[in-house]
């Protein structure tokens, strides 16, 4: 968690910035064996070099991503549960509670599915 020290100690808002850090340490401590970083101003989650998940906040919400595919999978789980995303971001609202089960399905998912993956980021698929 120290690698997201300076991003969390910048946020503002003592109950945005709880949140956060509540978020990014459940992550570490779920996901022990996924790697911390600071990139494009973001805390993100890495397994073997490759992207699993990034973290960003505005003042309506905190966002993560698990990347175009990761969201596209879970599309059905999103709107059942009547989460605002788009194909690339999802986005929690500060007044309501974090959805950490399907978070955790995410990171599972990518994980598994960017096993042998060796890039940052999934290939793009060309048509």
């Amino acid at each position: 968690m120290n690698t997201f020290t300076d991003f969390i100690s910048a946020i503002d808002d003592p109950k945005h910035r709880a949140r956060v850090e509540e978020v990014l340490t459940w992550v570490s401590e779920t996901f022990p064996q996924l790697k911390t970083r600071i990139a494009w101003n973001q805390p993100m989650f890495t397994d073997h070099g490759t992207f699993i998940v990034g973290f960003s906040i505005s003042k309506k919400h905190m966002a993560f991503t698990p990347e175009e595919a990761g969201i596209s999978h879970f599309e059905d789980d999103l709107k059942a549960a009547k989460i605002d995303h788009t194909k690339g971001i999802v986005r929690m609202p500060w007044n309501q509670p974090f959805n950490y089960e399907l978070l955790k399905q995410m990171i599972e998912f990518n994980i598994q599915d960017k096993a042998k993956i060796d890039k940052f980021w999934r290939p793009v698929k060309r048509t």
